[in-house]
């Protein structure tokens, strides 16, 4: 995976958190440039979201999403899980889990039509 959109920070701290993404990635010469797209998601859960998205590798981004959650002390959504099964749906299905530091406190299921330009809806949250 190049890119996500799945990618979630607490509400009210997405511009200093993907700042500070772009400079550790910059600083440390890693391949990430992350930014907001101006879309935000609520859940019952968990509370509201801004939501951005990166290009660059999956794993760079996992790790520094949740060193994120630690020095900023906030929940963070974590996607680009795909569902195992190979199907053919209308609809695009996507996978995240929230995390707060090391620890995951919950699930999200992410739904977009596969046609047109719509941005990813939360179909399913649980608790941890």
């Amino acid at each position: 995976m190049g890119d996500s959109e799945t990618f979630g920070i607490e509400k009210d701290h997405g511009e200093e958190v993907v700042s500070w993404l772009n400079e550790q990635a910059k600083s440390h010469k890693l391949k990430l440039e992350a930014r907001l797209y101006g879309y935000n998601v609520s859940t019952k859960n968990f509370g509201d979201f801004e939501m951005f998205s990166w290009m660059g590798d999956v794993q760079i981004a996992r790790k520094l999403i949740i060193k994120a959650s630690k020095r900023f002390k906030i929940k963070v959504i974590e996607g680009g899980y795909k569902p195992k099964e190979k199907v053919f749906r209308m609809k695009k299905l996507d996978y995240a889990k929230v995390k707060k530091g090391d620890k995951t406190i919950g699930q999200l299921e992410f739904l977009a039509s596969r046609f047109g330009n719509n941005h990813w809806e939360i179909q399913n949250e649980e608790r941890h």
